[in-house]
């Protein structure tokens, strides 16, 4: 079947994608060449608030009514080529990288601590933006797995800069051992998609379009699912993959929660782009194994949360259980649990950027991220406790907020495909995060301290920025809350074609056809009288 291409002249007035990822480029270089902070500074904010500009441009101009690849842009050159690309995959993934890399400039600007105060900091959070956005629009395996190489400079240099604790230097040795053996796993797998296309009447290629239409002469099937899950499941985290993500939490800084947001749904993007469409057939055969490691996921790390008393490291725990249902739905093989994975990476993303900033914006005014020693911040510290309180409530997928509908999504979806008893053990992994982090919240926020000291104040704290940061993350999580149709809208067409891949399940009698027009869960709803 001939995947649908339509080229960005089509619909755009200009190559938008490419634009998106120069932006950013552009200003890190322009702040590396100044010597002023102020002028850095300037140009970082401009970066990113054209970037943010682009994605809504992005969002008005994508076709969601037609499935397959919107606004590709390619270029070949001395045999290789480079591509990009945007669908439901990815479409809302980028938004979601533009908006955090603001807000981490936004912090930055206000910001009086020393180590924050360095035009290679703002140089390094716009690189990092860069980066992202070059990987979730890429359509060739290489450009890829090459925008994944160079996303560990800015990583490690903020840790080493930027982050906090005397163990920096081992959190970044922990981090590079996991993501290099993740990285080569990757490469391996990459290699193998490439050359087993020999067989074809393609040359040797990277082309992701040119692998997918061609995936029928691929050898070695199992083994290249393998070496791919595994270098995305280091990526995402997944248990037992997740050893660096607790360390490199503890010794990070506020700037790290692009790792731990957007960063980290980029292997659950990857799964989406360069497994199921690829191969569905091995996808199916593997899935106990991959639902075992999820469910794994979904309970130690709700456990590890429920045992730690630095914050820092309850929330990321939070996004090893987190994964856990994200890749169950993925695994579902129908449209209901595919959209909530997709929908719930953003949602869990944005809400989990609102309690990072909170976390890291805390420990600037007390110097601690240890439960005990902290509590009754609430009285003086409003604004962060109330980012903390709604992004928890939209992370526990509470009415009013994006998780809620995704959540229902995967359950719905998981029922249809595996039962009663994984739909239990999902819902009981949200109860359990309930507990731990509501607990945090009570244990930071309105718990009376065990300090012998004065309330923390907010004076000479940059409040009217923290405030802007808090409103526009609070604003983004209700407000799609309360009105989930049009983001369903985008994803809906291109989960159902992935669907329709799949070799068993797309010819399986019972539930929603996966070949049907009106498979999808936002069809579904609109035959409702």
């Amino acid at each position: 079947m001939q995947f649908p291409v339509n080229t960005w002249p089509e619909t755009a007035a200009f190559p938008v994608l490419t634009t998106m990822t120069l932006i950013p480029l552009a200003a890190m270089i322009a702040v590396l060449c100044t010597r002023s902070l102020k002028m850095a500074l300037q140009f970082g904010f401009v970066g990113t608030s054209l970037t943010v500009l682009l994605s809504l441009y992005l969002l008005a101009v994508f076709d969601a009514e037609v499935s397959g690849m919107n606004l590709v842009e390619q270029v070949r050159f001395a045999g290789m080529s480079y591509t990009v690309g945007v669908d439901g995959v990815n479409i809302l993934f980028i938004p979601l990288t533009a908006v955090i890399a603001f807000l981490v400039l936004l912090y930055t600007f206000s910001h009086a601590k020393s180590r924050y105060r360095d035009r290679f900091y703002v140089a390094s959070v716009l690189g990092y933006e860069t980066v992202l956005i070059g990987a979730f629009v890429s359509l060739n395996v290489m450009q890829f797995w090459l925008w994944s190489v160079l996303e560990m400079i800015p990583v490690v240099y903020l840790t080493l800069h930027s982050g906090t604790g005397q163990c920096r230097r081992w959190a970044v040795d922990r981090f590079l051992q996991y993501w290099l053996s993740g990285l080569s796993m990757t490469l391996t797998g990459f290699l193998l998609l490439a050359f087993g296309l020999i067989d074809s009447e393609h040359p040797l290629t990277f082309d992701w379009l040119t692998i997918k239409q061609n995936s029928a002469y691929l050898h070695d099937e199992a083994l290249i699912f393998v070496l791919l899950f595994y270098g995305f499941a280091v990526r995402m985290p997944l248990f037992p993959f997740h050893g660096w993500l607790p360390i490199l939490a503890e010794h990070g800084t506020v700037a790290s929660c692009m790792i731990f947001l957007v960063g980290l749904k980029l292997g659950v993007f990857a799964i989406l782009r360069f497994i199921l469409p690829i191969l569905p057939g091995v996808a199916e055969d593997w899935a106990g194994l991959v639902l075992a490691l999820a469910v794994l996921s979904i309970f130690y790390g709700a456990i590890m949360a429920l045992l730690q008393i630095n914050i820092r490291r309850l929330l990321a725990f939070a996004v090893l259980s987190q994964t856990g249902i994200l890749v169950i739905g993925l695994f579902c093989f129908n449209n209901f649990g595919l959209e909530g994975s997709i929908m719930l990476s953003v949602a869990y993303g944005l809400a989990t950027a609102g309690m990072l900033f909170s976390v890291g914006l805390i420990y600037e005014r007390t110097g601690t991220a240890i439960m005990p020693r902290l509590g009754g911040l609430f009285d003086s510290n409003l604004t962060l406790g109330m980012l903390f309180l709604v992004s928890a409530l939209s992370t526990l997928v509470k009415p009013g907020t994006p998780g809620f509908d995704a959540t229902h999504l995967i359950i719905e979806g998981t029922i249809e495909e595996h039962g009663w008893l994984l739909a239990i053990a999902i819902l009981t992994g949200n109860l359990l995060a309930a507990a731990f982090i509501l607990w945090a919240f009570q244990r930071v926020f309105l718990a009376g301290s065990r300090r012998f000291a004065q309330p923390y104040s907010s004076l000479h704290h940059p409040v009217l920025k923290e405030r802007l940061i808090t409103a526009v993350i609070c604003v983004l999580l209700v407000g799609t809350g309360f009105y989930m149709r049009p983001w369903l809208r985008l994803v809906d067409q291109d989960a159902s074609m992935i669907t329709k891949g799949y070799p068993i399940h797309s010819s399986m009698p019972h539930g929603p056809s996966a070949g049907s027009p009106q498979s999808g869960p936002f069809q579904l709803e609109e035959e409702q009288p």
